[in-house]
């Protein structure tokens, strides 16, 4: 059984092949204004990964924003279902998700069958979100590659106001003007996101195991952030960006082993 997950963020847009119950090859391309273009030229890239060929592919399914926008897809799924399916295909002691993109921020609770039970979806609101820390790097005028080690040479914490992206925007200005130091203002902008996230894990309530997927998952300045929040060790994917697309092509294996399936 070869099967592919599609997830077309906002910013990236990424393929998954699944086969024989493993990961066969992956592909991320940027999505910008054409998503079809994106979604091709990622599913070539992830088909050149598993040496195969789009004729070896059985079923297709699309998750996220653009899911519409995928001409090859047989279905689509919901970004809830996806990240909890690929979440809990990783850690199968995982009871909570946390996914922070570009542009959301999703956090679920499953059972121990990786069942979705509740979820929460934050508010059309950059703050929190991959575009609320590339904002923040750019008034502080850091790399967003560096934004998150930068972090953890704070040795002060200093409350920041994160309900707001021009606000917090604004308070970072004010922050650099009053010289206050690099770090502990990097300290503050992943402080800020944490808060603003685990309330939305409360929400949901927290069951441990935790697990934190999306892009934002590679910055350890945040992940330290949230583990001090939650008081919590979380559970990181070695490749936590694709973690929705593998649970959409999971999603499409079961849908390609049913006898009655629509191609």
């Amino acid at each position: 059984m070869i099967t592919a997950g599609v997830d077309v963020g906002n910013k990236y847009t990424k393929v998954l092949i699944f086969k024989e119950n493993d990961i066969a090859g992956k592909g991320i391309v940027e999505s910008g204004f054409n998503q079809k273009k994106a979604a091709e030229e990622a599913l070539s890239e992830a088909l050149k990964d598993a040496r195969l060929q789009r004729d070896d592919l059985q079923f297709v399914l699309t998750t996220k924003s653009g899911a519409a926008e995928v001409p090859f897809a047989n279905g689509t799924i919901t970004d809830i279902s996806a990240a909890a399916r690929g979440a809990f295909k990783l850690f199968p002691q995982a009871r909570t998700v946390a996914d922070v993109g570009s542009e959301e921020v999703r956090v679920l609770k499953m059972d121990d069958r990786g069942r979705v039970v509740d979820f929460t979806i934050n508010d059309k609101c950059a703050a929190g979100t991959g575009s609320f820390l590339e904002a923040m790097c750019d008034a502080l005028e850091t790399p967003l590659k560096e934004i998150g080690p930068l972090s953890l040479q704070s040795e002060k914490a200093v409350p920041m106001n994160a309900q707001c992206a021009v606000f917090a925007e604004s308070e970072v200005i004010s922050l650099i003007h009053a010289r206050t130091p690099k770090t502990d203002i990097a300290r503050a902008i992943h402080d800020a996101m944490a808060s603003r996230i685990s309330s939305m894990v409360r929400r949901v309530g927290l069951q441990k195991e935790m697990v934190l997927i999306g892009g934002v998952a590679y910055n350890p300045g945040f992940v330290k952030a949230m583990e001090e929040d939650l008081s919590i060790t979380l559970l990181l994917p070695d490749e936590p960006e694709y973690v929705s697309a593998l649970g959409a092509a999971i999603a499409a294996a079961e849908k390609a082993g049913q006898p009655n399936k629509t191609r």
